[in-house]
């Protein structure tokens, strides 16, 4: 297991994320006796948004683990071992910690590889409308665009009214044709095979196919198994050249259609990536939009820090006040009262905000330090490869000043 530093805020305890877990899954699985016949799996949970970028206060948090997760693929990329990674990403397709991950690590998006003109986000998305796109159906939204949230299939989105129907136990059947305005994707498989030729032969696997899965309800209670639907990808691996020589090609047959998920299956066999060495490397323009957005949230936390420690420090005031002024009205028993409950309240919450700002918000800090000191590095390796340095010819030397 992979703890993400970058993890949502012990104050949020309303959030739905506050009560799952949020990290990365690594397993390896031997497939033959060579170095590169491994697959590197990567099952991650992102922090959710809870507002439109950019003004979604977990922003940095999301991109901090995109950038986390990217990492560990990119390592198991150059290790050419076969690349996996899954999970709820609580992204949409090309939004900023998207385009991260596919950029920093040499893998792509199955389901957008495989439908390029998938949609961006939910119809009704800014984005999404300037793409010009009619509301696309129920039926489409899973067939094309990949809709794994916030359809009208899955009952947990549904109104209460009908989900009050399914505890009575029936059996409410979804039109297909019904329009879905509100259906994303936010599930996602990354796959990359280690594309760095010449170091290792590329490319090694084909998608062949990907559907939106586990749309089937719970046969007792009638409602779906969960919140998000499951992607489903198939990958096959390719011939050696001695193989392919000899070999004709083949067309692999159809996969069997599941009636519970109706039926949705796309089948464009199509290589990871080109035999050419993948750029990995972010733009400098995009390093320097992530340090200005670290920046920001630095500075805010830096904010809130002061306000807790401040409250921390009044409160205790505050109580010994209330102390104070119960000598003074030990008489009246009501006014005491009022005086030690307001004292303990105070303190209590004194205390909390105390914890968070200088325990967890130091910590923040400093986790918040490191990412931006890796982003800094990554930004000048980008400036002096734009700029046409020969990696071999000059290295990088880290100076006091970027320690």
């Amino acid at each position: 297991m992979f703890q993400y530093p970058l993890n949502g805020r012990p104050t949020a305890f309303f959030r739905g994320d506050w009560y799952v877990g949020k990290g990365v899954a690594c397993a390896r699985i031997r497939m033959g006796p060579r170095t590169e016949d491994v697959a590197e799996v990567f099952c991650t949970h992102l922090h959710a948004p809870y507002e439109r970028e950019p003004h979604d206060s977990y922003l940095c948090h999301r991109t901090a683990q995109a950038w986390e997760i990217a990492k560990l693929m990119r390592g198991a990329a150059e290790r050419g071992h076969l690349v996996i990674g899954l999970g709820d990403f609580n992204m949409v397709p090309l939004s900023f910690a998207h385009r991260l991950i596919t950029a920093h690590a040499p893998v792509k998006d199955v389901w957008r590889h495989l439908h390029p003109d998938s949609s961006i986000g939910a119809p009704e998305s800014p984005a999404e409308r300037r793409r010009n796109k009619p509301i696309p159906t129920a039926d489409y939204n899973i067939s094309e665009n990949g809709a794994t949230c916030d359809g009208p299939f899955n009952t947990w989105r549904w109104p209460k009214e009908q989900q009050k129907r399914l505890d009575r136990g029936e059996d409410i059947i979804v039109d297909g044709n019904v329009k879905d305005p509100k259906g994303r994707r936010l599930d996602y498989i990354f796959v990359g095979d280690g594309g760095y030729p010449p170091s290792f032969p590329a490319p090694k696997w084909n998608i062949e196919s990907a559907r939106v899965a586990m749309m089937q309800r719970h046969p007792t209670l009638r409602c779906s198994l969960s919140d998000h639907f499951a992607v489903e990808a198939v990958i096959s691996r390719s011939l050696s050249p001695a193989e392919s020589s000899v070999s004709t090609e083949e067309t692999r047959a159809p996969e069997p259609q599941n009636p519970d998920d109706h039926g949705f299956t796309v089948q464009p066999s199509s290589q990871l990536h080109p035999t050419t060495a993948p750029s990995t490397a972010l733009t400098p323009e995009t390093y320097e939009e992530i340090l200005d957005m670290i920046a920001k949230y630095a500075q805010r936390e830096r904010s809130q820090r002061r306000w807790r420690l401040g409250h921390f420090l009044a409160s205790i005031i505050v109580s010994i006040g209330c102390f104070v002024a119960v000598w003074w009205t030990s008489d009246v028993i009501y006014v005491s009262f009022i005086l030690t409950m307001v004292s303990t309240l105070n303190f209590a919450a004194g205390v909390l905000d105390g914890l968070v700002g200088g325990l967890f918000m130091s910590s923040e800090l400093r986790a918040l330090k490191e990412f931006e000191w890796e982003v800094k590095m990554a930004k000048k390796l980008a400036v002096a490869a734009a700029a046409g340095k020969d990696s071999q010819g000059s290295g990088y030397v880290a100076s006091d000043e970027d320690l």
